[in-house]
């Protein structure tokens, strides 16, 4: 029966993610508790599995293609040998890859076969698209895409030594499913790259997540305040200049103090409210989950909303 154990799994991710602090740790942390709230709330399947959004690289067609990618998650001790009988897709994600098709970006649902147990590098990716008018077959991703550059050399991704001990043992499924997407795209074509944390699928649009733990700030300008990463905020902006059904929501875990992590509140606020009451002038913050400094925009907490099941039946 081929099949890959958690522990190969723990493996495998120690050598893929090149650091976990803190703040991806909570990341993660958040990610989880976010999904049992939705849960709690009765919205748990209006909520996509998370993925990853890739864009060309290359000069003159730096982000002239894009695709998103969602995988089916590996579960440990179990077999994945399909044959052509291949699943199917899940309902919602048809709905939310049809949003993303409409405005230029290609969405895949992606289902691994395992060849050899316990060998995380011999993973095979099975990726049907998604959003299409018409009924499309399962086929080897990531094969023939259009709009990225090959690459001609092997590159080493599994070259790290990250100490994972404190990741969650009830996500390492899921991370592990989609860092060897993950690998397994990036060893084939040059791109850049960014996780997905989720997208909900509401009552007018669909809405890809960015998902946060926060503590509030203060400043004398603005009182109470939220920030968010540089890096963050250009994807959400990048979501919305390309509009159509899609916009999307930054998602906020507030706690207490960022060592007892107890709950205050679940909040949220669209990229429209944001970009709209955001501070313009960006200021330093703390160690961002590449392990850098990073440059935080700042947005009034008071624009926020919490995150009820009556807003969101209003999304």
């Amino acid at each position: 029966m081929p099949s890959i154990t958690l522990r190969k799994m723990q493996d495998y991710l120690s050598k893929s993610i090149s650091s976990m602090n803190r703040n991806k740790l909570n990341g993660l942390l958040a990610e989880i508790d976010f999904r049992n709230h939705l849960e709690n709330i009765n919205f748990g399947n209006r909520v996509s599995m998370g993925g990853w959004i890739a864009r060309s690289e290359g000069i003159g067609q730096f982000g002239h293609s894009t695709v998103a990618m969602f995988p089916k998650i590996i579960m440990p001790d179990t077999e994945y040998s399909f044959g052509n009988d291949f699943p199917e897709p899940p309902y919602a994600l048809h709905s939310i890859c049809s949003a993303l098709h409409q405005i230029g970006i290609s969405s895949y649902f992606c289902v691994p076969k395992i060849t050899n147990s316990d060998d995380p590098v011999t993973v095979e990716w099975h990726a049907i698209q998604l959003g299409l008018p018409s009924r499309e077959n399962y086929y080897r991703f990531p094969e023939h895409l259009n709009g990225f550059n090959e690459r001609t050399r092997r590159y080493n991704f599994l070259r790290y030594h990250t100490d994972i001990s404190e990741v969650p043992i009830n996500s390492i499924p899921e991370e592990f499913s989609k860092e060897n997407l993950r690998v397994s795209f990036q060893s084939v074509y040059f791109s850049e790259i960014s996780d997905i944390d989720g997208i909900f699928y509401g009552q007018r649009f669909t809405y890809p997540l960015e998902i946060k733990e926060k503590t509030k700030a203060y400043d004398k300008k603005m009182g109470d305040y939220f920030g968010l990463d540089l890096g963050p905020f250009v994807k959400l902006a990048y979501y919305a200049s390309k509009r159509g059904n899609l916009h999307s929501i930054f998602i906020v875990r507030e706690i207490d103090d960022i060592t007892s992590r107890n709950l205050v509140r679940w909040w949220y606020i669209t990229f429209e409210k944001l970009a709209q009451f955001a501070s313009w002038v960006p200021v330093g913050g703390g160690i961002n989950m590449g392990g850098g400094r990073s440059t935080t925009v700042r947005i009034p907490k008071n624009e926020f909303s919490e995150l009820s099941q009556e807003n969101l039946s209003n999304l």
